[in-house]
């Protein structure tokens, strides 16, 4: 028997893509298991009913990330 996740998305930030077939790609607040919200990448279907793989980064690893990302010359 699998174990159910709970969980709920305490704020959302923003969409980084869509593809065809409708599921987005977003950067979310996500309260796991009623635990404390973290920040998560991941694919949703249109009613975020349905998930795909992700990660999930404590607000200090979203702040180093973001130095990370800031060094890349795009």
């Amino acid at each position: 028997m699998a174990a159910t996740i709970k969980y709920e998305i305490t704020e959302t930030i923003g969409v980084i893509s869509e593809g065809a077939k409708g599921w987005r790609k977003e950067l979310n607040l996500i309260s796991w298991n009623e635990r404390e919200p973290k920040y998560d990448i991941r694919d949703w279907d249109s009613t975020h009913d349905k998930m795909g793989k992700g990660i999930t980064l404590s607000r200090e690893e979203v702040k180093e990330l973001k130095q990370l990302l800031e060094r890349l010359d795009l």
